[in-house]
């Protein structure tokens, strides 16, 4: 599909079994062996997606995502051990779009890859613009206003902003916002879902209060 995606990690040969795999479909993967040379290349460098190990020498993952994070919104997922499990939450505070769980196959790691990055080019969604309130969404660039202003959102804080806007005054609990953005093999925590609408509220600023909590329930869009 040429896609150029960063790699990170720091076991050799998972490194290079996944630089072998991405090119074999097509792809341009760029290697990197720990978290200070991933972040060096992530600056020097445009990714369709970015592919970080946890734990790594120098910087581990949740620094080169952070640090990825002040100035890009390329699709981010970690690969991660289950004794990382803890981790995840601040993995997604910090701008993660997923996360993959050793052991695992490598097309079930290159379609969840696939699915984030079609998501950030516009490439699977409808066309069209949907409003609600002062927010806009233009499905057939993935791109979001709010208040006039253009926000910058991740691939799942995009997903799940649209969820809620298409369901409007419809109350969806975390389980089904996960099975809509996540899908339905998500081996992660509810809570992942906390933490991208606290991102997402952030991003849209005085908008987002048309996003509501309902307590022991989920969120609702309210227009």
């Amino acid at each position: 599909m040429d896609y150029r995606v960063l790699i990170a990690e720091d076991e050799p040969r998972l490194l290079r079994v996944l630089g072998d795999y991405f090119k074999s479909r097509g792809d341009r993967p760029v290697l990197a062996k720990d978290g200070m040379e991933a972040l060096e290349k992530a600056e020097a460098g445009d990714f369709d997606a970015v592919l970080l190990d946890i734990m790594m020498p120098e910087l581990d993952g949740l620094g080169v995502c952070r640090a990825i994070r002040r100035g890009s919104d390329e699709p981010i997922v970690f690969l991660t051990a289950l004794s990382e499990e803890d981790d995840k939450l601040l993995g997604y505070e910090l701008g993660a779009d997923d996360y993959v769980t050793k052991p695992f196959t490598m097309s079930v790691l290159y379609a969840k890859l696939e699915a984030l990055i079609r998501r950030s080019r516009g490439g699977i969604s409808k066309n069209g613009r949907i409003a609600e309130g002062d927010i806009e969404a233009d499905t057939s660039s993935c791109r979001v206003w709010a208040g006039g202003r253009e926000v910058k959102l991740t691939p799942k804080e995009y997903d799940l902003l649209l969820c809620l806007m298409r369901n409007r005054n419809i109350v969806l609990s975390r389980q089904q916002l996960l099975i809509k953005c996540w899908g339905y093999d998500y081996e992660g925590d509810e809570r992942a879902v906390d933490t991208h609408i606290k991102r997402l509220r952030e991003k849209l600023g005085e908008s987002a209060g048309a996003i509501r909590t309902v307590i022991k329930a989920g969120y609702v869009m309210e227009g």
